[in-house]
């Protein structure tokens, strides 16, 4: 599966059932030696979406438990 074909998925954490934001608007984290993908960065936006606030989501690769059709579901009881 190709990034693009991710990126207009909702994240969502089914520890607490809340969604995290989309793909779309997230950071990667990559091994620089391995070129695997270890996190994903979501910003925190306020304002309708328009201006990033302060903190940042991190989810690790392997906290995903479920990639489907609409959304990529996590499995973590702690964000970073």
């Amino acid at each position: 599966m190709r990034f693009r074909d991710m990126s207009d998925k909702e994240i969502i954490n089914v520890n607490e059932g809340t969604r995290l934001g989309m793909l779309g608007q997230t950071d990667l984290e990559i091994d620089e030696t391995t070129g695997q993908i270890e996190s994903f960065i979501i910003p925190n936006y306020k304002w309708f979406g328009l201006v990033k606030e302060g903190e940042e989501t991190k989810i690790r690769w392997d906290s995903i438990k479920k990639i489907g059709e609409d959304m990529i579901m996590i499995e973590t009881d702690k964000l970073e």
